[in-house]
This record gives structure tokens, sequence and C-alpha cells, in this order.
């Protein structure tokens, strides 16, 4: 927990850092995180190649900013952003869907700061209605930035938000609906759809014009590609801006995100910074300012490499794995399917019996097969209810899914016999 008082040789600094780091998890076993663990080898030379480039360099360096530029503009366009022919989209490559989270929810609360300012009525208590199921990092942005925020409970069975009860919840101190395309919980989209339909009812009964997020962390690299009929971007009037995580369904190692809004009028030009001192003018707005243009390059790389016909084999080969792994599972009869078939690419699965054994502990027993499976209960009023979560990544094979089902077998196995020599 000190600096050491002498150099080390470089060998031996590696060596020892190496050694340490065995004993952390297999990345490609790990199947609780979304986050992309391989990518093809022109990616790693590009990542090594462009490590010492300082994204925010924007004169230094004008090629990197225009990768960034038209990632912007491929994903407004295949999220149906509302474009003329020459027109330039809005948004930003962040460090993960978290920064583009916090961003889009300054902006919402700047505008409605505003429209309430300029209506003469208070702005000191604005909220935002979410659902119980909302990943964290909307829960930091409503304690950071001082804005309430009103989640809709689930219940058993129903592991998202109601959009009728969201609707209900809105009042004129609501900054923004969040809808979630992929929630953590089962993979699940929420009806966005429907949201919007009841909002703009609600907006005309009231004079109110509030808008909607959509956390696509997930599924905003999913539903293009296997869900086009699907309505939940753009084409609805009433969502104004949309994050994606790059460094998940978008196929880049950590980290990357993106913020797109629907037209420059959805983003307050107030929050929009113009610094000089890099060589020429330029604007910004970011939460982080430094950091590594990697991200960016690679995920221009998937673009052009993969094209919408690649994207949409990959998300097709993830589908048909979690098929696999979840038929796999039912077939055992002893297994609850808690997620969706439409949807992100998992499975969220629970114990038909866990009076002698619980989720946790089959969790616990999966480490010794190299799987990292976790087990987590659902928020309130589901909090009784406890599942699984295998996520099927693009280098998760058919061949994994069904290793994964047979050493869950053998765990169930291994925990059945443990309880009968208790007993």
């Amino acid at each position: 927990f000190k600096i050491p008082a002498t150099s080390s040789p470089k060998e031996a600094a590696y060596q020892n850092i190496n050694d340490e780091l065995m004993l952390d998890g297999n990345p490609r076993l790990n199947l609780a995180s979304f986050v992309t663990t391989w990518m093809e080898p022109e990616c790693d030379k590009l990542i090594m190649e462009s490590m010492n480039k300082n994204y925010v360099d924007m004169d230094e360096y004008p090629v990197t900013t225009e990768l960034q530029n038209r990632c912007v503009n491929i994903i407004a366009n295949l999220f149906n952003a509302p474009l003329g022919d020459s027109e330039t989209a809005v948004g930003v490559g962040t460090v993960g869907s978290s920064e583009a989270i916090m961003l889009a929810g300054l902006a919402f609360k700047r505008k409605w700061q505003n429209k309430r300012r300029a209506e003469g009525k208070p702005v000191d208590n604005p909220n935002i209605v979410t659902g119980a199921n909302v990943q964290v990092c909307w829960e930091k942005f409503a304690r950071y930035f001082e804005v309430e925020l009103k989640e809709v409970k689930l219940k058993e069975g129903y592991y998202v938000m109601d959009p009728v009860k969201a609707v209900e919840m809105v009042d004129e101190n609501t900054i923004c609906v969040v809808a979630i395309l992929g929630s953590t919980l089962n993979g699940e989209f929420e009806d966005v759809k429907l949201l919007n339909d009841l909002l703009v009812e609600k907006n005309k009964e009231t004079g109110w014009d509030t808008p909607i997020h959509v956390d696509a962390a997930m599924g905003g690299f999913i539903a293009p590609f296997i869900y086009p009929e699907l309505e939940w971007d753009f084409r609805l009037p009433l969502v104004k801006s949309i994050n994606v995580s790059g460094h998940k369904y978008g196929l880049v190692y950590a980290g990357i995100g993106w913020a797109i809004w629907r037209s420059k009028e959805n983003l307050p030009e107030e929050l929009i910074f113009h610094i000089n001192y890099l060589g020429t003018d330029q604007s910004t707005f970011t939460l982080n300012f430094s950091k590594g243009s990697s991200p960016v390059i690679v995920q221009y790389y998937q673009l052009i490499r993969l094209g919408f016909e690649g994207y949409k084999k990959v998300m097709e080969n993830c589908t048909e794995n979690a098929m696999v792994l979840k038929e796999g599972l039912e077939k055992t009869g002893r297994i609850n399917i808690v997620s969706k078939d439409q949807g992100v690419p998992m499975v969220a699965f629970s114990l038909k019996n866990n009076c002698h054994y619980n989720e946790f502990e089959v969790s616990k027993l999966l480490r010794q097969y190299g799987w990292i499976v976790p087990a987590y209960t659902m928020p309130p009023n589901a909090q009784h209810v406890t599942v699984l979560r295998a996520v099927v990544r693009c280098d998760f094979s058919r061949t994994m899914a069904e290793r994964l089902v047979l050493d869950i077998e053998k765990v169930l196995h291994d925990l059945d016999g443990n309880f009968q020599e208790k007993n």
C-alpha cells in the first residue's frame, strides 16, 4: 500500500502482476457481464496503435474526431433520427452508458428548468419516472444532480416498468420518463410504443410536454437488426434522446457509450462548452475529459467491418445460443425461466424448488467449473424472487451453452447429495 523505496526489474514487476491476475475469473466464462470480452485481432492491433492518443485533442487528432462523428451519425440513423439529407446528427461518444445517461438527464433537467422559469414557475423539485428495474446509474444521476427518482414498483411475473402506472406518476415536475430497452434483470424490452401513446394523451390533457428517454444500453445494438419493426426509437415523437453501450452489444471492449439526441433543440446550448486552448475552437459536452481514443476507433471498425448484415448475423447467433441454453435448462425439469424470448440474448432462471438450497449456492458451486453466473434478488415489490442470469455474448458458443447445462446439472446433483447427507 506504499510505493517501494527501490525499483524492480521490468521482468519481475510484470511477472508479479501477471501471477496475481491469474486468480481473476476468465472473462469468457463471466456470464454476469454484458460487456464485450472478445474482438478480432485487427481490433487489438488498432487499440495498441492508438492507445497513446488522447481523445480530447481534436485539433491534434482530427481523424479520430471524424471517426467519432461518423459513429454518431451511423447510430443516429440506425435509431431513425429525423435527419435531413445533409443534416448532422447530434450526439457524443462517452466512457459508457453511465456517462451518456448523466448527460441526457442533465439536458432534460435544464430544458425543464428553462421552460418553468419562462412561465414564472418554481424549478426546485424536478423528478424522473422509471421502473424499479433501472440500472444503478439512474439512481446515481438522481442523487448527484438532485432529481427525485419516482420508481414504478415491480411484481412477481412482471419485472419491467408498467407504462400505465408510469404515466400515472407523471406530474408537472417530471423532466422525463425513462424506458429500458433490455432490463439487466431479465433482458426484457419495455413497451416504449405504449408508453409514448399514453404520454401523448396525458400531455394533451394537461398541457405538459413530458418527454421520454430510452435507456438502450443493451438493446440499442440488438433491436435494429433482429426486431426492425419494433417501434422504440426516434420514430416515436416523444423519444428525445437515447443512450447505447458500444461496449456491450456494440461489440467493443470497455469502455465506450453513445448519447444521441433527436435534434439540436433537445440539447440546450448552455450545456455545451467551447474551448480553444488545444489549438482551435472546440465544443464539448461530456463529464469526462481526457480518455483513450481506442474505443471510438474500434467502434468505427466494427460498424464498417460488420455492416448491417454482420451485426444481424451476430445478434441472431447470440439469440439462437440463448435458446439452446434455455431449452437445455427447461429439459432438466428443475428450472423456471424468468427471461423472455424477445429481448437481450440472456437466460434468467430460478429453481423450481429452493427449499433445501437456493440460487446463491448454485452460483457459488458453478465457480468450481469456472463459470461466473450471478444470483440476485429482484427489486421491490418482487424482492422475494431470486434468479440466476447467464448473458449470451458473441463469444458464447452453442458448445459452451450445452456445457453450462451439464455443469448446472452436476451442481444440482451435488447439492442434492449434500442435503441428503445432512438429513
